[in-house]
């Protein structure tokens, strides 16, 4: 990790106060600044948090939308954990498959209160519609 990207966690982590209570939120800037939470990123937000590197990794584990190697800024995935099924993302699934959109399903996005939840790339999308979801895919293509 670079000397630039290390400053950023901990720039990020300064941003959310250094509390424990807000590693998803962390976790989820990190993502989508650097597109991963690499171990020396973990390592950083351990520390910084004071939290052990095993509680790290238990959360970044879990939830689907963190990686710890660069993906592809491309990839569509809908979360379709019970929360989210609940609120409509059988429905959502279903309106993407009309539309030809691939997508990816994952089960927990950690956007249970805003289901259904998607991730285009690295963007999270609660209260997701095909729609929305077809405007974040389209806008990531604008510079092709």
């Amino acid at each position: 990790m670079s000397q630039t990207d290390s400053e950023t966690v901990e720039r990020i982590c300064a941003a959310h106060g250094h509390r424990a209570d807000a590693l998803i939120e962390i976790l989820h800037d990190i993502q989508n600044a650097q597109h991963c939470v690499s171990d020396e990123a973990a390592r950083i937000v351990a520390a910084s948090l004071n939290l052990s590197r095993a509680e790290i990794q238990g959360v970044r584990s879990f939830y689907a939308d963190f990686s710890t190697e660069p993906r592809d800024p491309n990839r569509i995935r809908l979360c379709r954990a019970e929360a989210c099924q609940s609120v409509g993302a059988d429905r959502l699934a279903a309106a993407l498959d009309a539309k030809g959109m691939a997508h990816q399903p994952v089960y927990c996005l950690g956007n249970c209160a805003l289901g259904p939840a998607a991730l285009v790339g690295d963007t999270l999308i609660g209260r997701a519609t095909a729609e929305r979801i077809d405007a974040v895919h389209a806008g990531m293509h604008r510079d092709d």
